[in-house]
């Protein structure tokens, strides 16, 4: 397995990832029973040395859902190949990762609505409200 590169200043070395195998679920045939095609990998996030702390903090706080005692965990069995499924949970934990490091959006900066915007919505409100003034019975 090769080493996991997150970042421009971030890669996990492939010792630190396992991998373990186990029987997928779901129609497959006749090998179905028999292959290990299921991958789940496995990374210590909360020990790794690959992060730089401001880094690994960002990410245990992103991730702190999917955490189990700080190792992520990311399984896949889509694929009736175990290899394609190993390349498939490389790829779901670059992704997860890559996210979980990535630097907070800009702040949205508020802003206020037009003139022209309000008065068109209360010219609006004000034509609702008299078609419905005019729906209503005179009380004959």
């Amino acid at each position: 397995m090769d080493d996991v590169r997150v970042g421009p200043a971030v890669t996990v070395p492939a010792a630190e990832l396992t991998e373990r195998f186990s029987r997928s679920s779901g129609p497959g045939g006749q090998g179905v029973n028999t292959t290990d095609s299921r991958v789940e990998l496995s990374f210590d996030l909360a020990r790794s040395a690959a992060f730089p702390e401001h880094l690994r903090e960002r990410a245990l706080a992103r991730l702190s859902s999917r955490l189990a005692g700080g190792v992520l965990t990311v399984v896949a069995s889509e694929h009736r190949s175990q290899l394609r499924n190993r390349e498939a949970a490389l790829e779901r934990l670059r992704e997860l990762l890559r996210d979980a490091v990535a630097p907070a959006p800009p702040a949205r900066r508020p802003t206020k609505p037009t003139r022209g915007s309000q008065r068109r919505r209360l010219e609006g409100k004000r034509q609702r409200g008299e078609v419905k003034r005019l729906r209503r019975s005179t009380g004959d």
